[in-house]
């Protein structure tokens, strides 16, 4: 069974920083694809960041490329995702995404794995 777990998130104000963490366990296949999403009140969950495992990709949205950094642990089967520069409009339920595959998509639709999401708060 696959999980995914997500910890880190908080309230800060704008300017400052949060590294949010995500530990997946089950996926038995030789690479796979993490991500985070994210989803503020009435707007649909959109796609921050991802990569494979394997290394060879990492995609940005581009409301969040040279603030957000996506890194992992492989030791600890961990993705990192630490935010600086944080905006209010960065408010939002984070999600932590898995999916079983050799390809990469920073759509919600590509992602089978999710975990219960962390509240990010950016006071103005």
């Amino acid at each position: 069974q696959v999980q995914v777990v997500e910890s880190g998130g908080g309230l800060v104000h704008a300017g400052g920083s949060l590294r949010l963490s995500c530990t997946v366990s089950g996926l038995t296949f030789d690479d796979y694809a993490m991500g985070w999403f994210r989803q503020a009140p009435g707007k649909e969950r959109e796609g921050v960041s991802c990569l494979k495992w394997s290394g060879d990709s990492t995609y940005y949205a581009d409301s969040v490329k040279g603030r957000f950094t996506l890194s992992r642990d492989n030791a600890k089967n961990t993705l990192y995702l630490q935010m600086n520069n944080l905006k209010p409009e960065d408010t939002a339920v984070y999600y932590c995404a898995a999916e079983s595959s050799t390809y990469l998509l920073l759509t919600p639709e590509f992602f089978s794995y999710w975990g219960q999401g962390t509240q990010v708060t950016v006071a103005s």
